[in-house]
């Protein structure tokens, strides 16, 4: 029942944002009642906490996986994104602007965790992108790892990207080409525009 509890949240969170869903809507979806999901979770902010811990173990494992497969650099980070966008269900009700306003210090933590994971997974990447000569060889891996993520992160920023103007899809395809265009050899651009299209 836990488990069905934090899916459903989950869903909902994504879906309608965290401020928006109630207790009462999660069990009414369910079928159960307020006080059976009250047996699991103390209160609304620890099944928060829960279920975004939850959904980022799911996007790095998903994410890990990806890295393991044979891609070239560029197609990876295209790959990453399309899985992403997936599981977010195109990130619809700005979870992670609800996530920072309403529930300051779960944010923090997760944004923490996401850039440990992070650092590591694009500094591969990068590294594989040098090594394969479609990365420049002269490129600061460390900085380009942070200035990535604070871009992942700044573009999740509703008040600069409102989402009645940019969908989060249009706003990862747009950074990622950015991304690659600032490091790429004429291989790794070559690369791009055979596979950016795909991925649109």
């Amino acid at each position: 029942m836990k488990e069905k509890i934090l899916q459903t949240a989950a869903e909902m969170f994504l879906n309608f944002g965290f401020k928006s869903v109630t207790m009462d809507d999660i069990a009414e979806k369910i079928g159960i009642s307020k006080k059976t999901i009250y047996t699991h979770f103390s209160n609304k902010t620890k099944l928060v906490e829960e279920t975004t811990y939850g959904m980022f173990l799911c996007i790095t494992t998903g994410i890990d996986a990806i890295c393991e497969l044979d891609y070239n650099p560029i197609e990876e980070l295209f790959q990453i994104k399309k899985f992403v966008l997936e599981n977010l269900n195109d990130e619809k009700s700005s979870p992670q602007y609800q996530l920072q306003k309403y529930y300051p210090r779960i944010h923090t933590n997760l944004q923490k965790k996401q850039f440990d994971v992070m650092q590591g997974c694009v500094s591969d990447n990068l590294k594989k992108g040098v090594d394969g000569a479609y990365f420049r060889n002269d490129i600061d891996i460390q900085f380009i790892t942070r200035v990535y993520f604070k871009g992942m992160v700044g573009i999740k920023d509703i008040e600069t990207f409102p989402t009645e103007m940019f969908s989060m899809n249009y706003l990862l395809q747009n950074y990622l080409e950015y991304h690659v265009r600032g490091i790429a050899t004429e291989k790794g651009i070559q690369t791009l525009e055979k596979i950016k299209n795909q991925y649109n």
